[in-house]
């Protein structure tokens, strides 16, 4: 299929764009993952709906939900899309009201990537390994954004499988959390392997597990250290949200004659060589896949077994 799209990148393109500005919201301050895949792929939708202006605007808050709020309030033309946290996911499972944000009523354009899940300490840390998060005397200081976001939701899943001792401080945004690791003020921080490799490279953190890690990783995978049938689906759960990676959505009910360029732009766009070449010297993975089969997966995990779900709006239900 990426052949296809390399070799006759012009099926992407559609005049229905020419001279009109796209506003691409990124959900989370400048800086960080989000905010640098998402300038990424605005630079390139340029490219593929000829005579469009893709801008960028950041919208931080509340663990990337403000910005998701913001996509989804849009009218429904096709100019205002964006990126946010699949955390997201795990605040529609435990959510009451749905009408501000629904995800599975959004316009799905696509995803760039997979990403596993790495828990990092700092360099300047005591802890040293997963046995030290089960010091009864002395939590762990963890980074989380907002209590809606991935990172937030995870780090407590994480706890609960592996009964760690921790004490969660929220509202860390962009590369924020890094920074505090850096500074001593946390421990420690569960985050995309990609966002977390250049701190790791130089020297700042190590990595003690990770989640959803490819096959002959050599970092400790969660799914062989889970016991339990409870960590078991916990791990399964975060392992499932690892492969929608870096979305990009539009509102609800955008008309399939402008959903489908903007589609074909996005998927044109990570077969292009540049932006290719681009992401990998930013250490950005790129597995993309088109909005229809991630709408379908949308569908699909909101679609799981009720003992599954059960479980997961038990063990958030507090949050």
């Amino acid at each position: 299929m990426l052949v296809l799209w390399a070799l006759n990148p012009a099926i992407a393109q559609s005049n229905l764009f020419d001279g009109k500005t796209i506003t691409y919201i990124v959900a989370t301050k400048p800086g960080g993952g989000y905010d640098t895949m998402g300038r990424l792929v605005a630079r390139y939708l340029e490219k593929y709906l000829p005579g469009s202006q893709v801008i960028v605007k950041n919208v931080p808050g509340a663990g990337h939900l403000v910005g998701a709020k913001m996509i989804y309030a849009a009218d429904p033309d096709g100019l205002t899309i964006g990126s946010f946290n699949t955390g997201l996911m795990y605040w529609q499972l435990t959510a009451d009201d749905l009408s501000e944000l629904d995800l599975t009523k959004m316009s799905w354009i696509g995803k760039a990537a997979v990403e596993s899940r790495v828990l990092v300490v700092s360099a300047k840390s005591n802890v040293k390994s997963l046995e030290d998060f089960h010091n009864v005397d002395h939590p762990v200081k963890m980074a989380t954004s907002g209590q809606s976001s991935a990172s937030h939701q995870e780090t407590e899943l994480l706890a609960k499988a592996f009964n760690l001792n921790i004490q969660i401080i929220t509202g860390f945004e962009g590369t924020e959390a890094e920074l505090s690791m850096m500074r001593g003020e946390v421990d420690a921080y569960l985050g995309s392997a990609s966002s977390l490799k250049s701190f790791v490279d130089n020297g700042n953190g190590k990595i003690i597990l990770e989640i959803g890690g490819k096959p002959g990783s050599p970092l400790p995978q969660a799914s062989a250290l889970a016991k339990t049938d409870e960590a078991k689906s916990i791990i399964s759960l975060i392992e499932t949200q690892s492969q929608l990676a870096r979305l990009t959505a539009g509102p609800p009910g955008i008309p399939q004659d402008r959903l489908q360029p903007l589609r074909d732009a996005y998927m044109a766009a990570f077969a292009d060589p540049g932006l290719i070449a681009e992401a990998e010297k930013l250490g950005l993975p790129i597995v993309p896949a088109a909005g229809d089969i991630v709408a379908e997966r949308i569908r699909a995990d909101f679609g799981q077994k009720p003992e599954i779900l059960a479980l997961l709006r038990d063990l958030l239900k507090d949050e």
